[in-house]
């Protein structure tokens, strides 16, 4: 189900479905012939053990053993603590993380759902079930959309201290010149965290330990993700994506989450990992063009790109001209700010092309930081080796503040509502709100939370109604329990 690394809710979830079991045997029969081998020689072995060796253990004694056993197990993992944020992905810990991974995976199963919901007598009978319609009849002509992940992006602006081009300050701003704030669940990477909670509308917090596998415990678990909500609009959703579709199995999500068509690195030539940013935008501004050429449909463009990534230590591009930090500004921060100024770029080169090829149709583009680079730590108050790690379980929700733009092209989207900050679950409602498309129960319940948490989403003040919110998509059959 994880497709990272063996986690305990692989077993139930290869348990509990005999397609998936015939689906792996499918794909690695030697691995699980060899497997049965193993199981059938170890029960053999201890079973002649058994019988060989003369020495029996008092009931009473092995009972007080398991029990000390228990004790210290218990003891030991909570000692260890919550496990660190990226540990599945970053450490080669692979025999204990299967063995930590069966506690929350047992509370999952014990609380019957994977997501935080308030309890079935909590909703009132009378409500009526959350609706998703077939399709939808905009009032008017809705915008193309493009969607744009700006990774590792964060406005210098939040850093008083740091100095560096004003020119930057305005590439950050929405179409109403001002500064919107964005808080995601991660710092210095873990960007599916951020894909998840955009595309399906949902906190990763609210799934517990489990948050960072719900691109594949989740796959085919929503059903009124972002991209199916466009596309009963009449959206065309294509994604280009800087990584292979395989990467951590991101492309079964993406599809199941209703972008159909999605051009990866592979697809799109790209020679490099992190190509700039002009790279993906010239791809994406082909397939415009060929498909304003072919249909009417509105098209809904995700596009990634990666320039801005770490590592930091090297010059990006470095025939390329541009601003980095001011005098006595760190090497790696003023490395950071030569590849945004280069993302500013881009962005300008973007916008004037849909500008100059495409005169007669109208675009809404919305852009965002997924997380802070590693190269912020120090700015945040973090020792320079301080580790992503250690960054997030401190709790400083400085370091996950990064930024929303909303602009336009021939296209000026209604004013956003007046929020210090917006979580990353709420980002999806709002580009829908700009776009003009009409919103399904489920979308329109997200805004009402928005404005009554203020923004808030997992640690929303009314968290009730957070609860009871979650409680309506299970029941409604619009998001699945386990």
């Amino acid at each position: 189900a994880t497709e990272v690394l063996l986690h305990a809710y692989d077993v139930v979830a290869l348990l509990s479905s005999w397609s998936t079991l015939t689906e792996v045997w499918s794909q690695h029969r030697g691995l699980g012939v060899a497997l049965a081998i193993a199981s059938f020689a170890t029960i053999g072995v201890s079973w002649i053990a058994e019988r060989i060796d003369p020495t029996r253990v008092p009931r009473h004694y092995a009972a007080c053993a398991c029990a000390l056993l228990a004790a210290l197990t218990w003891t030991a993992d909570a000692a260890r603590g919550p496990r660190r944020h990226t540990e599945f992905y970053f450490e080669n810990a692979y025999v204990t993380f299967f063995y930590s991974s069966w506690a929350e995976t047992a509370e999952a199963l014990w609380r019957g759902r994977l997501i935080e919901a308030a309890a079935s007598r909590s909703v009132d009978p009378k409500e009526v079930p959350l609706q998703v319609a077939e399709s939808c009849s905009p009032p008017a002509k809705v915008p193309h959309i493009i969607l744009i992940h700006q990774e590792s992006a964060v406005p210098p602006a939040l850093f008083p201290t740091l100095s560096h081009d004003p020119a930057l300050d305005t590439f950050f701003q929405s179409f109403d010149g001002n500064l919107n704030k964005l808080r995601v669940e991660t710092f210095g990477g873990a960007s599916w965290l951020t894909e998840f909670s955009l595309l399906t509308g949902l906190s990763t917090q609210s799934f517990g330990g489990m948050r960072q596998y719900l691109q594949h415990v989740m796959v085919g678990g929503n059903h009124d993700t972002l991209p199916q909500a466009l596309a009963r609009c009449g959206y065309r959703n294509v994604m280009f994506y800087p990584m292979l579709r395989l990467f951590l199995g991101s492309g079964r999500f993406f599809e199941a989450a209703g972008i159909r068509e999605i051009f990866d690195a592979k697809a799109q030539r790209a020679k490099l990992a992190n190509e700039r940013d002009r790279f993906y935008y010239t791809n994406a501004l082909a397939e415009i063009d060929s498909h304003v050429k072919t249909s009417a449909r509105p098209l809904f463009l995700y596009i990634q790109t990666m320039a801005a990534h770490a590592p930091y230590d090297y010059a990006y591009s470095p025939e390329v001209v541009v601003p980095g930090g001011g005098p006595g500004t760190h090497p790696t921060i003023s490395e950071y700010l030569r590849r945004l100024g280069m993302a500013r770029m881009d962005y300008a080169y973007l916008r004037s092309e849909l500008l100059r090829r495409f005169p007669r149709q109208a675009f809404l583009i919305v852009h965002y930081g997924d997380h802070q680079p590693t190269a912020t730590r120090s700015l945040l108050g973090f020792g320079e080796s301080t580790s992503v790690e250690d960054v997030m379980a401190s709790g400083n929700e400085a370091a996950r503040i990064t930024y929303y733009a909303l602009d336009g092209v021939r296209y000026r989207p209604p004013p956003l509502p007046n929020l210090d900050v917006l979580d990353v679950a709420y980002l999806g409602t709002m580009l829908l709100d700009a776009a003009g498309v009409p919103l399904s129960d489920t979308y329109r319940e997200r805004r009402r939370l928005m404005l009554l948490c203020k923004g808030r989403y997992h640690d929303c003040p009314a968290r009730a109604e957070v609860l009871r919110f979650h409680r309506r998509l299970i029941d409604s059959g619009l998001m699945k329990a386990l």
